[in-house]
């Protein structure tokens, strides 16, 4: 047996999202956001399903923290409800929204656990999108406010933040490949949202630096990796074109205050064009603190002319595959961490999602996930990798905590250490919940 053992001070931590386990969607004042208008409309999430009521968290987020507390963790990361703290998108908060976060916080604090605050993970007020979301240039100074507006009302207490969780998801996939709220597909719209997801993060630190000067904000991309087929030269540019829009167009503009040319000269043959006003690329580059990083997968890919903006086709051999249907490749997450070393210097990162879909079910009490087990521990090891080769994390934050609502997949997929009725909201922990306890507890494992 071989032991992994981690730094003392990596902090651990479990993640979740507010429509993925909060439920209560028309209760205490929230109104409606995207997610319920998309998945209320038939055909766009598997088997009709909802977040209506998801895991019931928004009750019963006292019995997750007890779960949080017996874990072990050092740190909780969730997501607030813009809707539901503030249902005009602007102008009042809402109390019974606002009370909701405050006895959340309270709870995590009175039971050791440090609160990371994610202001955007998608679920955007409806009332926005009825004037184009995130397309419009507005919706980034009604974020603004919002994100201000909670700034000010957790600041003293939550002193780490999160501005935009995957923007490539909230951009590309939801509104070029169209699988996502508000399920568009246009490539032009899906670029002006891009830049203005970055442009809201850019102003909204900048509101942070005023409101709660000792704390620390981040984003949170997500990346895969895509390694070469062979070594030509054809299956380099192919990977490197992808990675780019997976990476570099979420990236360089924060750390290098520019837009990669490579990929405005592809968007451009699609008739994309990036629309940059005067001082934009300041305020997207304003410094941040540390990056979140989201990683699940990665695959070998290659060259093949006319496949796809990129010219590029994965090829998936012989991987393991999750039960949502992607590779398991643990080696593409430490060659992701150091290669994001090397664009952007020791920027401090927390791993702020990995995890891995097994649909295992409750069989007398017990839900055995070994191969969660498993993928937790090779990509633990990845990430111990990183850290032996001096990429600075400061933070491991599992995805997820629950079971929950996978958003276009509905309920049919499970990415939780803890499995959820969806009838009856019983919460009974995995294998693999008791499996990262240990690890918690010991700061190493066995492999």
């Amino acid at each position: 047996m071989t032991t992994i053992e981690f730094p003392q001070d990596l902090k651990w931590g479990a993640a979740t999202a507010a429509y993925q386990i909060e439920g209560a969607a028309n209760k205490d004042g929230r109104a409606p956001s995207i997610w319920d208008t998309f998945s209320h409309t038939p055909g766009n999430v598997k088997n009709g399903d909802n977040g209506d009521e998801a895991c019931d968290s928004y009750h019963r987020y006292k019995e997750d923290v007890q779960y949080l507390k017996e874990l072990g963790v050092d740190v909780y990361r969730f997501s607030i409800s813009w809707p539901r703290v503030m249902p005009g998108a602007t102008g009042d908060l809402n109390p019974e929204g606002v009370g909701y976060y405050r006895n959340l916080i309270q709870e995590l604090v009175d039971n050791g656990i440090e609160p990371i605050i994610t202001l955007y993970h998608w679920d955007l007020p409806q009332s926005l999108q009825e004037n184009g979301g995130w397309e419009n240039r507005n919706t980034v100074d009604a974020f603004q406010e919002y994100a201000s507006a909670m700034f000010r009302e957790f600041g003293d207490v939550v002193k780490k933040w999160i501005t935009i969780n995957e923007p490539w998801c909230a951009s590309f996939l939801s509104n070029y490949i169209g699988m996502h709220a508000p399920g568009k597909q246009d490539l032009q719209a899906a670029i002006d949202v891009s830049h203005h997801l970055l442009l809201a993060h850019g102003k909204s630190v900048q509101a942070f630096r005023d409101i709660v000067p000792d704390g620390e904000i981040g984003y949170a991309p997500n990346v895969d990796w895509l390694e070469p087929y062979s070594p030509a030269q054809e299956d380099k540019d192919a990977c490197e074109r992808e990675m780019q829009w997976k990476v570099q167009w979420f990236m360089d503009p924060v750390f290098k205050g520019e837009y990669p040319q490579l990929l405005q000269d592809i968007f451009a043959k699609h008739n994309g064009y990036l629309k940059v006003e005067e001082g934009d690329m300041d305020i997207i580059s304003q410094p941040i603190d540390f990056m979140g990083i989201n990683y699940y997968s990665g695959h070998v890919a290659r060259y093949k002319e006319g496949n796809g903006m990129f010219d590029i086709e994965p090829i998936w051999v012989d991987y393991d595959k999750t039960d949502i249907g992607w590779p398991v490749y643990a080696d593409g997450f430490y060659k992701v961490l150091t290669h994001l070393q090397e664009l952007y210097g020791d920027i401090p990162i927390y791993i702020t999602e990995n995890g891995a879909c097994y649909n295992h079910e409750v069989k007398d009490g017990i839900v055995n996930d070994q191969e969660r087990i498993d993928y937790l521990k090779q990509h633990l090891t990845a990430l111990h990798r990183a850290i032996k080769s001096g990429v600075p994390i400061k933070g491991y934050i599992l995805w997820s905590l629950l079971d929950n609502f996978e958003w276009a997949e509905g309920y049919s997929k499970r990415f939780g250490i803890i499995h959820v009725n969806y009838r009856t909201f019983e919460r009974t922990k995995k294998e693999s919940f008791y499996w990262y306890k240990q690890t918690v507890h010991n700061n190493w494992f066995e492999i």
